[in-house]
């Protein structure tokens, strides 16, 4: 499975941007699916995931009430709507997906990987 991120980019703190995760394949509607972000000089870390079938989410502590994870399986995408950013925030994002999992937060859960996305939040 291939999958291609986009939507990153230059925004000012408060400001809003959405990712968008396509697969290259059908099976995507079978897998887990999640984000992740590395900030320079920092290790990747858990940003949100989301269960196969979309009922259930999990989101880290630090973006919980401002971003959102959703998925439609009939496009082969998922998204991360993130709002109310911040400079901390700023990081190359990456989609994954997980086929042996319903859902989890877990790195080494995750089977494949995007090519990542940069958003930089200004102050």
């Amino acid at each position: 499975v291939q999958l291609q991120a986009s939507g990153g980019g230059l925004v000012q703190a408060g400001g809003s941007l959405r990712l968008s995760c396509t697969a290259s394949e059908r099976s995507f509607s079978s897998y887990a699916m999640g984000w992740f972000r590395q900030a320079p000089g920092k290790e990747r870390e858990f940003v949100a995931a989301i269960s196969w079938g979309g009922g259930s989410t999990y989101y880290a502590d630090s973006v919980k009430g401002r971003f959102t994870i959703s998925r439609d399986n009939a496009e082969n995408t998922v998204y991360l709507q993130m709002n109310s950013l911040k400079p901390e925030d700023t990081a190359v994002y990456y989609c994954a997906a997980a086929r042996f999992s319903r859902v989890t937060v877990k790195f080494d859960e995750y089977d494949y990987w995007g090519q990542g996305t940069l958003v930089t939040v200004s102050s």
